[in-house]
């Protein structure tokens, strides 16, 4: 059910006229398709909390667009994916992600005792890797 809600609500998304802006930005962003794939990705999961909303409604909108992006620049689409699957799972981990407020209601913790640890762990070394796999990435092709 939470997955089938994300295809309609990405197209609600996709189809308002303020998503024409955000798309034109992102497809702006200096470094190429592979960081501004990254920055959709990222923008896209922090604003749905959900790594899966954010790369749905992010691939449902642009994936065509950055399909041909990469065969213009020769980018392997294998690399692409990985971009964009990485880069969902960054700022997903915002206080809002249903994961996130469950897990500290589970261990009985509160976002103030709690939160920089999640931060550091699933935003920070998702960070870290993202940029690795782009540098790399750019340096050596597809891996």
């Amino acid at each position: 059910m939470s997955v089938a809600s994300l295809v309609g609500f990405g197209a609600v998304v996709a189809g308002l006229p303020a998503f024409a802006v955000v798309r034109d930005w992102v497809l702006a962003i200096e470094g190429g398709p592979l960081v501004s794939l990254a920055a959709a990705t990222n923008v896209l999961a922090a604003l749905t909390g959900s790594a899966s909303g954010g790369l749905t409604i992010a691939l449902d909108a642009l994936g065509d667009t950055y399909m041909q992006l990469a065969a213009a620049k020769g980018i392997d689409p294998a690399l692409m994916h990985r971009v964009a699957v990485i880069g969902s799972g960054t700022l997903d981990s915002l206080p809002h992600n249903g994961a996130v407020v469950t897990l500290l209601a589970v261990c009985g913790s509160t976002h103030r005792e709690s939160y920089l640890d999640i931060v550091m762990v699933g935003i920070v070394g998702a960070i870290i890797a993202l940029a690795v796999v782009i540098v790399f990435g750019t340096a050596l092709g597809s891996f």
